[in-house]
């Protein structure tokens, strides 16, 4: 279960908390390691933190300019935030999330993604996950990169350790999946549902209804095949009150 679990820093600006990162997901079992866009990715200062064994997972981490292409092969990705509000509600804490990734990670890859250490993941970053999740604090709620990721690793590690036979089969893919939004938003631009003044903004709110369903590739093919549908015909409509034609079946 741990092998298909990855930790993605997002732009991350500090080379020695990679490396004190990597020192933590080694001692909970979790080896890959992806970095998108980083400030510094300065292997000298990184290895200082990453001691020991740590060595294998810097050495072996991947490193993208793009995040989309760094978590697309994923099928299920959690955004961390210390910044809640109504546009990124706390949907879950490490505890609960690493009870509900147990079943996720037996048969799907997860991205779990952390933010640089001035600010966070963004509002854009979020739009990507399919859960957001926010370690309780007391008073000061910004945690150091590398106490974030050792305190989610080490609850999925002890999650892990319950025998379990849930288990949810093969999910959509990150790829598979913003091309399913990228046609709804489309296609409901078109039809008028939603405001083309900020299409973000609603279909953030489309996007959180369908994360709370474990969408397979076949049920993100008969979605865009029903956008295809809706796209047809709107295009017949447009041509009848044209007075080009009649609507007929495709």
């Amino acid at each position: 279960m741990l092998e298909n679990i990855a930790i993605v820093l997002v732009e991350p600006q500090i080379p020695e908390n990679i490396g004190a990162a990597a020192r933590a997901m080694n001692n909970m079992g979790i080896t890959r390691l992806i970095l998108v866009k980083p400030e510094n990715c300065d292997l000298t200062r990184i290895l200082k933190m990453a001691t020991g064994t740590s060595i294998d997972i810097v050495e072996e981490m991947e490193v993208y300019d793009c995040l989309l292409d760094a978590i697309g092969p994923f099928q299920f990705v959690v955004g961390t935030t210390a910044r809640i509000g109504a546009q990124r509600p706390a949907l879950t804490n490490p505890r609960d999330l690493a009870r509900d990734l147990v079943p996720i990670a037996q048969e799907n890859q997860v991205a779990i993604l952390f933010g640089p250490e001035d600010r966070g993941l963004s509002n854009e970053h979020l739009r990507y996950c399919h859960t957001i999740a926010t370690i309780p604090t007391s008073r000061f709620a910004s945690l150091n990169l590398s106490q974030a990721v050792m305190i989610i690793c080490y609850e999925i590690f002890l999650a892990g350790q319950e025998p379990s036979d849930e288990y949810l089969p093969r999910l959509a893919n990150k790829f598979e999946l913003e091309g399913m939004y990228d046609h709804l938003k489309e296609v409901l631009l078109k039809i008028g549902f939603i405001n083309p003044q900020n299409p973000e903004h609603w279909m953030l709110n489309i996007r959180r209804f369908l994360s709370r369903i474990p969408l397979k590739a076949r049920d993100v093919r008969i979605i865009r095949g029903i956008c295809r549908q809706i796209d047809w015909y709107e295009k017949q409509v447009t041509k009848e009150r044209n007075g080009k034609g009649n609507i007929t079946s495709p």
